[in-house]
């Protein structure tokens, strides 16, 4: 396994233990979840360029590749909320190892509770798989709403490498 990335300035990774304070997911009415499809690539691609726009992903023609070939990812683990109009609406992209890689909700989509059931569904489905914990990565600074609502969830902040 390559060795990790340092974290940026204001990076922190938060921790969720999997234990029996998990709530079940609450779907917003005219939000659907369901698990990613091969077709959902470019969707998913524009939600996450739309959402973070970093330019951090690339164009389509070398994220998706780099993304599907990764041995941690699982389509079962990525999760798309679609809304009333068919249109994707928010998305948990996770990998393998219990991590939360991404979650976005477009920005139409905000203040609903999506980004919470999506969550509470990951955390679910990680248990399910017999995981004791999930983690993720955020930035404080440049995301401060994200971090008021990990820890509303019961996440906390560990370290880096742990």
């Amino acid at each position: 396994m390559p060795e990790p990335r340092p974290p940026a300035l204001n990076d922190i990774r938060l921790r969720k233990i999997l234990d029996d304070t998990l709530v079940p997911a609450h779907w917003p009415e005219g939000f659907v979840m369901r698990c990613f499809e091969p077709g959902d690539a470019p969707a998913l691609h524009a939600l996450l360029t739309e959402v973070f726009d970093d330019g951090a992903d690339g164009p389509f023609d070398e994220w998706w590749p780099r993304i599907s070939d990764d041995p941690e990812f699982d389509p079962a683990l990525c999760f798309l909320v679609i809304d009333a109009k068919g249109r994707l609406a928010a998305a948990a992209l996770c990998w393998k190892s219990a991590f939360v890689k991404d979650l976005a909700v477009h920005p139409e989509a905000r203040g609903k509770g999506i980004a919470e059931a999506l969550m509470w569904h990951a955390f679910a489905t990680f248990r399910a798989r017999g995981a004791d914990r999930v983690d993720l990565k955020t930035n404080t600074e440049e995301n401060a709403a994200a971090v008021r609502l990990y820890d509303r969830l019961g996440m906390f902040e560990v370290d880096w490498y742990s």
